[in-house]
């Protein structure tokens, strides 16, 4: 009976702790959200123009990815890719990585992303290589559809076939980094990647976030498990 007591008390408290946490994550999201848009706003543009002066198409694409509670919003990044291009390769893909078919996802060099796609720009490929193509995401993050640190948010046709367990990866905010990005980016099977995922969940604190945030520049400077 003490025991069923004492866990009683804890879980109100536990639930305090996980909303003012919340708000705290919010405040440090916008805050830094929106002095990084201010700091970035010139190589952002230089970016847009770039891409409009090499290819056709809009400089920022927008798609539907699936956040927290399954809610689907609209996801901002540089343009990467030749406008138009077909995805049933990505679907494909997508099936297979989640799937666990690791020989066809990663046909080569131990990174989980197609090789040599031939849809991919010149200048798509240096922005992807860098992360420089994440950066409008920050408009994501203002909104409050993203944080700056959480899982990596799915494609609707990837949740699609996702296995029970991946769900829980629904739980939270999605993020631009994560703990699973510094850990190993594409060379990480969707298992790995889910299992970090939700290993962040359980353990999610500003300090944590704060320690992802600090980790994440020099594996973006390396370029380790990028494509």
């Amino acid at each position: 009976m003490r025991a069923l007591y004492l866990l009683s008390l804890a879980q109100p408290a536990v639930a305090r702790r996980r909303r003012l946490y919340a708000l705290a994550k919010r405040m440090m999201d916008f805050a830094i959200a929106a002095l990084l848009l201010l700091l970035f706003a010139p190589l952002m543009l230089v970016i847009a123009l770039v891409i409009k002066a090499t290819s056709p198409g809009p400089a920022i694409l927008v798609q539907e990815r699936v956040g927290k509670g399954g809610k689907v919003f609209f996801f901002y990044k540089f343009r990467s890719m030749y406008s138009n291009s077909d995805n049933a390769e990505d679907k494909r893909y997508a099936r297979e990585y989640i799937h666990g078919n690791h020989q066809a996802a990663a046909p080569q060099g131990g990174v989980f992303k197609p090789a040599n796609d031939k849809r991919i720009t010149p200048v798509g490929r240096w922005l992807r290589k860098t992360s420089l193509d994440e950066l409008p995401q920050l408009f994501n993050v203002l909104k409050g559809d993203m944080s700056l640190v959480g899982p990596r948010p799915s494609m609707p046709y990837e949740v699609d076939v996702y296995k029970p367990w991946h769900f829980r990866r629904l739980e939270v905010l999605p993020g631009i980094t994560g703990l699973a990005q510094i850990r190993g980016r594409s060379s990480l099977t969707f298992r790995e990647i889910v299992r970090i995922d939700l290993e962040y969940i359980e353990r999610r604190s500003l300090l944590l976030d704060l320690a992802i945030l600090l980790k994440t520049l020099p594996v973006v400077l390396s370029a380790r498990g990028a494509r």
